[in-house]
């Protein structure tokens, strides 16, 4: 069972900050900046395209209200993450999404995509739709 899954079932302690029937956020505790929290979906799915919709819509649903509780920390803006896979840098195989509030003057970088990569975008839209070139 996943670490998510125990703190879910109780069975390690959290310091949870919203909950619903299909949904948890708390604490994460490893923070990036004062007030960095995941939501996690109750039941088990490690990616976000394994998710049923209506879980997918509670999690988005829950992400926003975790933001009304975070507000009186007093944050400069924030920003969402999700990583699916390690690969994308997915450590926990339990689909989950961090709120990282961000603060003018703190000390952690800013997250930032990367450079962008040269792609033939025509191509890439081809494959997409299914042709051949």
């Amino acid at each position: 069972m996943c670490i998510f899954c125990k703190i879910v079932k109780k069975e390690i302690p959290a310091k949870v900050i919203y909950e619903d029937e299909k949904t948890m956020a708390f604490l994460d505790i490893n923070p990036r900046s004062k007030g960095h929290t995941l939501v996690i979906p109750k039941e088990h799915y490690e990616t976000f395209e394994e998710l049923p919709e209506d879980t997918a819509l509670a999690l988005i649903r829950t992400i926003k209200k975790v933001l009304e509780i975070l507000k009186p920390l007093n944050f400069d803006g924030y920003n969402i993450l999700n990583n699916n896979k390690p690969t994308a840098g997915q450590e926990v195989p339990h689909l989950h999404f961090h709120i990282i509030p961000r603060y003018k003057d703190e000390k952690e970088e800013v997250i930032k995509l990367s450079s962008p990569v040269e792609v033939d975008l025509d191509k890439v839209l081809e494959e997409l739709k299914g042709e051949k070139s």
